[in-house]
């Protein structure tokens, strides 16, 4: 199931992006495809695009809050060429990392329902299945852990999320998860850029 950035599966996602489009005509609003490597030996996957940032960029984490912490961290690990991503015009790139989300479209409330999660699980699936054999995952937030979890055909009770988490996946690859840097996270200092910055050195310490 690869990438179809004319997908309507999911006739409330479809309908509120023609709304969004609608509104905001210079927006991408459609949906997001995955950003960086071709080949990485890190794929981090996201929840979903933000209203004003990946849906208006069309690149994941650009433009809003949770891309702040994310591309400064990937900066500093090496994953990135600079600190910010400001659009897909800026010439940042992205180093043995990639970056995608487990629905692909914007859902309103930033909230995508179980079966929108389950209808794009086939996308993630494809992506996984393009990884090298051992390359890391870094799920950000629970839904997009237990999104890899399924697209991998693997039982949620097996690998239970917790930030930080660490599990070896059958077939070499391995599953790192962290809270989700967004804008709520942050700033309650559920999580900080210290916490943040230790899961990157904890996904380095075995790359």
């Amino acid at each position: 199931m690869q990438f179809d950035a004319n997908c309507r599966a999911c006739p409330r996602l479809a309908s509120f992006l023609d709304e969004v489009r609608a509104r905001h005509p210079a927006y991408h609003a459609r949906p997001v495809p995955a950003f960086g490597d071709a080949a990485p030996r890190l794929l981090i996957v996201g929840l979903a695009p933000g209203m004003h940032g990946a849906n208006r960029s069309g690149r994941p984490f650009t433009g809003d809050h949770a891309g702040i912490l994310l591309y400064a961290t990937l900066h500093r690990f090496g994953y990135a060429s600079a600190p910010e991503s400001r659009g897909r015009d800026d010439g940042l790139r992205l180093i043995g990392c990639r970056i995608t989300n487990a629905v692909k479209c914007l859902p309103p409330a930033n909230k995508p329902e179980p079966g929108e999660i389950r209808a794009c699980n086939g996308y993630l699936a494809a992506e996984l299945a393009a990884l090298p054999t051992d390359a890391t995952i870094l799920a950000l937030g629970q839904i997009a852990h237990q999104s890899v979890l399924r697209a991998q055909g693997l039982r949620l009770k097996d690998y239970p999320f917790a930030h930080a988490g660490d599990h070896a996946l059958p077939g070499g690859r391995r599953l790192v998860s962290s809270y989700h840097c967004s804008r709520y996270n942050t700033q309650t200092r559920r999580l900080t850029p210290e916490m943040f910055a230790a899961v990157f050195a904890q996904i380095q310490r075995k790359d």
